[in-house]
């Protein structure tokens, strides 16, 4: 696990949106699309839909294009992964 994906994890214990990581990670749109891309891949990241705590999978096409009104959370796969680091 990159410094970068424990930093993302550690923000997503609860519920967060897009804009709420962007602040508080303080990094660019790009930056942090990027690394929601790889936890989601790798599943340690869920999508929820806005509004509800049902998640959604997309493709990474699909992602680029709505990631910026999803909220995300960190799967108990990620947070195995990020309490063994």
């Amino acid at each position: 696990m990159t410094n970068k994906e424990f930093d993302l994890l550690d923000e997503l214990y609860f519920v967060t949106s897009f804009e709420e990581l962007k602040t508080a990670l303080e990094w660019s749109r790009e930056e942090l699309f990027e690394e929601l891309l790889s936890t989601i891949e790798k599943g340690w990241v869920k999508c929820l839909e806005k509004n509800t705590e049902q998640e959604v999978v997309y493709t990474a096409i699909e992602l680029g294009e709505k990631y910026t009104g999803l909220f995300f959370l960190a799967s108990k796969k990620g947070l195995t992964e990020h309490n063994n680091k």
